[in-house]
Protein backbone atom coordinates (compact mmCIF):
# COMPACT_ATOMS: atom_id res chain seq x y z
CA UNK A 1 0.00 0.00 0.00
CA UNK A 2 1.22 3.46 -0.57
CA UNK A 3 1.93 6.01 1.74
CA UNK A 4 1.52 8.61 -0.69
CA UNK A 5 -1.37 11.34 -0.21
CA UNK A 6 -3.92 10.98 -2.09
CA UNK A 7 -5.71 14.29 -4.09
CA UNK A 8 -8.81 15.34 -4.46
CA UNK A 9 -10.92 18.37 -5.61
CA UNK A 10 -14.01 19.44 -3.77
CA UNK A 11 -16.55 21.94 -4.47
CA UNK A 12 -18.64 24.36 -2.29
CA UNK A 13 -21.67 25.16 -4.39
CA UNK A 14 -23.71 27.79 -2.89
CA UNK A 15 -27.16 30.00 -3.35
CA UNK A 16 -28.93 32.04 -1.61
CA UNK A 17 -26.99 31.81 1.38
CA UNK A 18 -27.31 27.90 1.48
CA UNK A 19 -24.81 25.21 0.30
CA UNK A 20 -25.37 22.53 -1.79
CA UNK A 21 -24.16 18.88 -0.13
CA UNK A 22 -24.12 15.07 -0.82
CA UNK A 23 -25.48 12.57 1.58
CA UNK A 24 -23.34 10.04 0.62
CA UNK A 25 -24.27 6.46 0.27
CA UNK A 26 -24.53 4.58 3.88
CA UNK A 27 -21.44 1.79 2.61
CA UNK A 28 -19.49 0.87 5.51
CA UNK A 29 -16.60 0.59 2.85
CA UNK A 30 -16.08 4.46 2.25
CA UNK A 31 -15.03 7.02 3.58
CA UNK A 32 -18.15 8.80 6.03
CA UNK A 33 -20.99 6.62 5.16
CA UNK A 34 -24.47 8.42 5.68
CA UNK A 35 -22.78 11.78 6.37
CA UNK A 36 -23.12 14.88 4.18
CA UNK A 37 -20.23 16.12 1.84
CA UNK A 38 -19.01 18.48 -0.50
CA UNK A 39 -19.15 16.69 -4.30
CA UNK A 40 -16.16 15.99 -5.68
CA UNK A 41 -13.63 13.20 -5.99
CA UNK A 42 -10.02 12.35 -6.91
CA UNK A 43 -7.86 13.98 -9.21
CA UNK A 44 -6.66 11.85 -12.09
CA UNK A 45 -3.10 11.62 -13.19
CA UNK A 46 -2.27 14.46 -15.17
CA UNK A 47 -5.60 16.48 -14.75
CA UNK A 48 -5.28 20.05 -12.77
CA UNK A 49 -7.70 20.32 -9.33
CA UNK A 50 -10.18 22.91 -11.01
CA UNK A 51 -10.16 20.56 -13.88
CA UNK A 52 -11.42 17.81 -11.56
CA UNK A 53 -14.00 19.56 -9.83
CA UNK A 54 -15.30 20.38 -12.93
CA UNK A 55 -15.38 16.85 -14.46
CA UNK A 56 -16.41 15.80 -10.77
CA UNK A 57 -19.65 18.13 -10.45
CA UNK A 58 -20.64 16.60 -14.05
CA UNK A 59 -20.73 13.50 -13.05
CA UNK A 60 -21.89 13.43 -10.06
CA UNK A 61 -24.87 16.25 -10.29
CA UNK A 62 -25.05 16.83 -14.33
CA UNK A 63 -23.56 20.83 -13.78
CA UNK A 64 -21.17 22.32 -15.38
CA UNK A 65 -20.48 25.78 -12.83
CA UNK A 66 -19.91 29.22 -14.88
CA UNK A 67 -16.96 29.82 -12.80
CA UNK A 68 -15.03 28.03 -10.13
CA UNK A 69 -12.51 29.81 -7.79
CA UNK A 70 -9.67 28.41 -5.53
CA UNK A 71 -10.91 28.50 -1.85
CA UNK A 72 -7.78 26.82 0.02
CA UNK A 73 -5.93 23.69 0.67
CA UNK A 74 -7.04 21.13 3.65
CA UNK A 75 -4.60 18.77 4.22
CA UNK A 76 -4.65 15.67 6.57
CA UNK A 77 -2.45 12.55 6.80
CA UNK A 78 -3.66 10.35 3.88
CA UNK A 79 -5.79 13.48 1.76
CA UNK A 80 -5.06 16.65 0.41
CA UNK A 81 -8.45 18.52 -0.42
CA UNK A 82 -8.66 20.99 -2.91
CA UNK A 83 -11.63 23.31 -2.38
CA UNK A 84 -13.00 25.59 -5.31
CA UNK A 85 -16.34 27.36 -4.23
CA UNK A 86 -18.85 28.66 -7.47
CA UNK A 87 -22.18 29.40 -7.48
CA UNK A 88 -25.76 27.10 -8.04
CA UNK A 89 -27.07 28.53 -11.14
CA UNK A 90 -29.80 26.48 -11.73
CA UNK A 91 -32.43 24.96 -9.27
CA UNK A 92 -32.13 21.97 -7.18
CA UNK A 93 -35.13 19.78 -9.33
CA UNK A 94 -32.44 20.53 -12.57
CA UNK A 95 -29.69 18.43 -10.81
CA UNK A 96 -29.15 15.00 -11.65
CA UNK A 97 -27.69 13.06 -8.54
CA UNK A 98 -25.59 10.33 -10.22
CA UNK A 99 -23.53 9.35 -6.73
CA UNK A 100 -25.03 9.52 -3.39
CA UNK A 101 -28.07 8.70 -1.54
CA UNK A 102 -29.31 12.00 -1.49
CA UNK A 103 -28.69 15.93 -1.93
CA UNK A 104 -30.09 19.19 -0.44
CA UNK A 105 -29.18 23.06 0.23
CA UNK A 106 -27.95 23.48 4.23
CA UNK A 107 -28.43 26.51 5.45
CA UNK A 108 -25.74 28.36 8.17
CA UNK A 109 -27.73 26.85 11.01
CA UNK A 110 -27.63 23.31 9.56
CA UNK A 111 -23.76 23.94 9.27
CA UNK A 112 -23.34 24.55 12.45
CA UNK A 113 -25.71 22.16 14.21
CA UNK A 114 -23.54 19.37 11.87
CA UNK A 115 -26.97 17.72 10.93
CA UNK A 116 -29.78 17.51 8.79
CA UNK A 117 -32.97 15.50 7.81
CA UNK A 118 -32.79 13.63 4.81
CA UNK A 119 -36.15 12.40 3.63
CA UNK A 120 -34.70 10.03 1.04
CA UNK A 121 -32.86 8.63 4.42
CA UNK A 122 -35.79 9.22 6.63
CA UNK A 123 -33.39 10.52 9.12
CA UNK A 124 -30.98 12.82 10.44
CA UNK A 125 -27.81 12.18 8.90
CA UNK A 126 -24.56 14.35 10.09
CA UNK A 127 -22.06 16.29 8.60
CA UNK A 128 -18.92 14.82 7.99
CA UNK A 129 -16.59 16.70 10.53
CA UNK A 130 -14.14 17.69 8.09
CA UNK A 131 -16.35 19.08 5.24
CA UNK A 132 -18.08 20.61 8.34
CA UNK A 133 -14.92 22.70 9.37
CA UNK A 134 -14.03 23.87 5.69
CA UNK A 135 -17.65 24.94 5.53
CA UNK A 136 -17.48 27.29 8.89
CA UNK A 137 -14.27 28.32 7.96
CA UNK A 138 -16.05 29.42 4.38
CA UNK A 139 -19.01 31.25 6.27
CA UNK A 140 -16.79 33.20 8.97
CA UNK A 141 -13.95 34.62 6.01
CA UNK A 142 -17.20 36.14 3.94
CA UNK A 143 -14.89 36.12 1.23
CA UNK A 144 -18.17 35.74 -1.10
CA UNK A 145 -21.63 37.38 -0.72
CA UNK A 146 -23.82 34.00 -0.90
Amino acid sequence: MSNERVHVAIAILYCDNQFLLQLRDNIPNILYPGHWAFFGGHIEPGETPDDAVKRELLEEIGYSPPTVSFFGHYPDPNVLRHVFHAPLTVELKDLVLGEGWDMGLLTPDEIRQGERYSEKAEQVCPLSPRHQRILLDFIERDTMKV
